[in-house]
């Protein structure tokens, strides 16, 4: 069958429905009634000869078919966007698009409020819809593909196109009151040995701390263990935990959660976040725009850094960071 006896409008249909599950959030995500997108279901139900919705109690679930299709159609829109948006330039100012952008619970943290500040003066009318990162699901290149950018650390061995937009480092945080922290901001190697450890768990991929304790021939004695880095501060406080964060949460935690930030007892580990897209996006304007604003908020926090004392300096208590956001021109 030609493309010609087909309404491609189903298409943007299909998606909504196969995301949503639902068809009355369908019709109000497109702006039409429940009967139109009724309609629209039936048709497409007449065409792929499949439920492709089905109920399972008071929800849908989709069907083995319907499972398969979601997400080819989901490739399908975006090319057909980016095809009818090669002739047009990207005005941020002016702009309404929507991104999908998948970040570490780490980046979200202290990524997303000066990026959000960055957005509101230069481009109000821009969405971003932030994902949180899955484990399993960066490797997937069709899980890349469903969005337009991801901002997770190097190591993940994603494909498509990367480069690095922010440095971090390692740190321990214990309890205010840890009587383990030595002369107020200094633990040892046996302190790490003989200390129940929290720690953040992202599947298969360890990370580069917990590679230094395995090189260093350290066995954390791991009593509690978290999706994400963020809880880490909330779950050492009150306790004799330690765990091992990116520097820059820390700092963010320390002056309320009630926890203390100390340098590992071994030399530094960094951290490096890269920003990953898919190459199909490579050359649309409004996704090179995305990617140059992620730059300069990476860019900015870095130097921020770079003029900020670390956990280990005595003068760090306090201390502000100031992000120097400069303008700068939007390619076309």
């Amino acid at each position: 069958m030609g493309l010609g006896a087909i309404d491609l409008n189903l298409l943007v249909a299909l998606e909504a429905l196969l995301e949503d599950r639902n068809v009355t959030h369908a019709g109000v995500r497109l702006s039409t009634s429940q009967s139109a997108m009724s309609g629209s279901l039936a048709r497409l139900r007449r065409h792929f000869n499949d439920e492709l919705l089905v109920r399972v109690g008071r929800n849908y679930e989709l069907t083995p078919l319907a499972e398969r299709l979601l997400p080819v159609v989901q490739d399908t829109l975006r090319k057909a966007e980016e095809a009818l948006s090669l002739t047009r330039q990207f005005d941020p100012s002016q702009s309404r698009q929507r991104f999908s952008v998948v970040m570490s619970d780490y980046a979200m943290t202290v990524f997303v409020e000066p990026l959000l500040r960055v957005l509101a003066e230069e481009a109000p009318g821009v969405r971003i819809d932030f994902h949180p990162l899955v484990s399993g699901e960066p490797e997937n290149e069709t899980h890349l593909r469903c969005h337009d950018v991801m901002v997770v650390p190097l190591g993940y061995g994603l494909p498509g196109i990367s480069e690095t937009v922010m440095h971090d480092r390692f740190v321990c945080i214990v309890d205010r009151n840890n009587p383990r922290v030595r002369d107020g901001r200094r633990l040892t190697l046996r302190d790490l040995a003989e200390m129940p450890h929290a720690v953040a768990g992202f599947g298969k991929s360890p990370t580069p701390a917990d590679r230094q304790l395995e090189t260093l021939g350290i066995t954390p004695q791991v009593q509690v263990s978290t999706p994400g880095f963020s809880v880490l501060p909330f779950l050492v406080t009150g306790t004799d935990l330690v765990a091992l964060v990116p520097e820059r949460l820390a700092t963010r935690y320390e002056p309320f959660v009630g926890c203390l930030a100390v340098p590992t007892p071994f030399p530094d580990v960094p951290l490096i976040e890269a920003l990953y897209w898919h190459h199909n996006r490579h050359t649309d304007p409004g996704h090179r725009w995305l990617r140059e604003t992620i730059r300069r908020v990476g860019a900015a926090l870095d130097d921020s850094a770079n003029a900020t004392p670390s956990a280990g300096d005595d003068d760090s208590q306090g201390s502000q960071v100031v992000l120097p956001f400069a303008r700068s021109a939007v390619a076309g």
